[in-house]
């Protein structure tokens, strides 16, 4: 059985009934306060499944203390905006949990969230609706009986360049602490790594995959062009009042070898993140282009 990263991609849209400002660089931040305190106030257990998940006896990754969040939200595009009174703004959320999806419970929490004011000066919103999108971005309205979206791990295309970009801040850790550079193999690592415990937590299961060999392979892939920005960002905690750091780098990287065993696993990065502190948003990472011998490489994905 071929391995599948499996997942759903919700949009949420709104209605602002007053103007609703976003914080620079903190909008998803916001929103994940929000929900949190949304989740902790409404249905029973909901917020212990998605922000302090335990795993299951069997499931959970060897080594794994800390489990990852079954969701990540994605709205760097309400970054710093103003969304005047009467017009409509959206976010997204990447959901990972396949089976009992939270569509109902994120439904009840954001239009709770929104209702009772977010953003800086607590601007009030009502849901208008959900979409269900695609992997191409189609949406159909969301049904909580539909199946997951999937990317198949095992794939091979050849190729020998790849341009990624880091669309919103990204940090990778490495040997030493955070790494100033996305060398291929850290980033290939934590990807492998994220999308294997996304699968075994929430998904089919364990993938079956030659991890080690995967990471060997990995070194041997070279970083050819590094063109990246470091955005310096805090947040401070409503609940214990400590600042937190949450910028990264942004911008573009080239690399060059054997790269076709390793475009799936970065395609499924754009809709898991990679890095740390994912569930706001940070760690989006997309292929821009993809090259081999014989020019272009169209993946099936796309």
């Amino acid at each position: 059985m071929a391995n599948r990263f499996e997942f759903f991609r919700w949009r949420f849209h709104f209605r602002a009934q007053d103007a609703v400002r976003f914080p620079a660089g903190k909008a998803a931040n916001a929103i994940r306060g929000g929900l949190g305190l949304a989740l902790r106030e409404g249905t029973a257990g909901w917020f212990e499944a998605m922000f302090q998940p335990r795993g299951e006896p069997g499931r959970t990754p060897s080594g794994l203390a800390d489990p990852p969040r079954p969701f990540v939200i994605r709205a760097a595009h309400l970054d710093g905006i103003e969304v005047p009174k009467g017009r409509d703004f959206f976010w997204d959320v990447h959901v990972f949990q396949v089976a009992n999806p939270p569509l109902e419970a994120l439904r009840e929490a954001f239009a709770r969230v929104v209702e009772e004011g977010i953003g800086t000066g607590r601007g009030r919103a009502a849901l208008d609706r959900i979409e269900q999108l695609d992997i191409e971005d189609r949406g159909q309205s969301a049904d909580p009986r539909a199946a997951p979206l999937a990317v198949i791990l095992d794939g091979d295309e050849a190729a020998s360049h790849v341009h990624l970009r880091f669309a919103t801040p990204t940090e990778l850790k490495g040997e030493g602490g955070v790494a100033e550079r996305p060398e291929f193999a850290i980033l290939f690592g934590r990807v492998r790594d994220r999308i294997a415990a996304l699968s075994a937590l929430y998904g089919r299961g364990p993938l079956e995959v030659d991890f080690r060999g995967l990471g060997e392979r990995a070194r041997a892939i070279r970083l050819e062009r590094c063109e990246l920005e470091w955005r310096r960002v805090e947040r401070r905690s409503g609940r214990t009042g400590q600042v937190h750091p949450i910028g990264g780098f942004t911008g573009v990287v080239e690399y060059a070898g054997e790269l076709g065993e390793f475009l799936p696993w970065l395609a499924a990065a754009r809709w898991a993140g990679v890095g740390r502190q994912t569930v706001w948003g940070k760690g989006d990472v997309r292929i821009v282009e993809t090259s081999g011998d014989a020019g272009s490489v169209q993946p099936p994905w796309k």
